[in-house]
């Protein structure tokens, strides 16, 4: 499968993400917002498969597109470039991060359906929004391992869905189809299957610092039959709900 693959947002998540895609032999374009030069540390520890350009162009020039900004962000997407492309969604919507939006409030959309809106031409699939950065890559696995992992997926697009499958695959993961866009909301913030049970259990006597801590541990194997239970366990919070972001996203 190994193609080139764009990322808009080249901050944890991203980064994450574009090792492991390197490992697996994929080409990748790294941007964000502050332009190709502030990423050239970035593109030589990544090595001779990375290079920088605008998001513009990660996304013309790319087979897939990961975008891995924050929500906040997202109408600054480049709509025409991302045109006929199948796009990763990571994004979570916290409004004490990103400024309340009255949509996502009254729970008439869901953060990614306001993605998709924005992108209109494009395929808008939800992915490695629920889990710890660090652990993109500590809890890959390859086909076939006792210890694989799963993550949730969304979309409404099933060609869109299946090349997201294809992609996680082949970096390790396992999926679980987690229904439309409108249903994304099952791997939000404060859900059962987001980020908590990919961690390991955490010291008795505590820990000085949460996101040091997960950092600096391999995570916990969760297989994608765990994976669907805790999807469907999930019940959606109310409207207006503002609880404070999980500090290991």
């Amino acid at each position: 499968m190994p193609g080139t693959i764009g990322f808009i947002g080249s901050g944890m998540i991203g980064t994450a993400v574009a090792r492991l895609a390197i490992a697996e032999g994929f080409e990748v374009v790294l941007s964000n917002s502050r332009g190709p030069e502030t990423l050239t540390d970035l593109v030589a520890d990544l090595g001779a498969q990375a290079r920088a350009a605008t998001p513009a162009e990660a996304a013309v020039g790319a087979d897939l597109v990961v975008a891995a900004v924050p929500l906040s962000a997202f109408d600054r997407l480049p709509v025409e470039a991302l045109e006929g492309k199948t796009v990763l969604d990571t994004s979570n919507y916290y409004p004490q991060r990103d400024g309340h939006l009255a949509e996502l409030d009254a729970g008439e959309l869901t953060s990614s359906e306001l993605l998709q809106r924005h992108l209109a031409g494009a395929r808008v699939v939800k992915a490695f929004n629920n889990i710890a950065f660090s652990h993109i890559v500590s809890l890959a696995r390859p086909a076939g391992a006792d210890d694989r992992s799963a993550l949730p997926i969304s979309g409404d697009d099933a060609a869109a869905k299946a090349e997201a499958d294809r992609l996680l695959d082949a970096l390790g993961w396992d999926t679980v189809d987690a229904g439309t866009l409108a249903e994304s909301w099952r791997s939000a913030p404060e859900t059962p299957v987001y980020v908590k049970p990919y961690l390991e259990e955490m010291p008795a006597e505590g820990v000085a610092d949460f996101l040091t801590w997960v950092g600096q541990t391999s995570g916990t194997p969760v297989p994608a039959a765990e994976v669907a239970k805790l999807i469907e366990a999930a019940v959606r919070l109310p409207a207006g709900d503002t609880r404070l972001p999980n500090p290991a996203d």
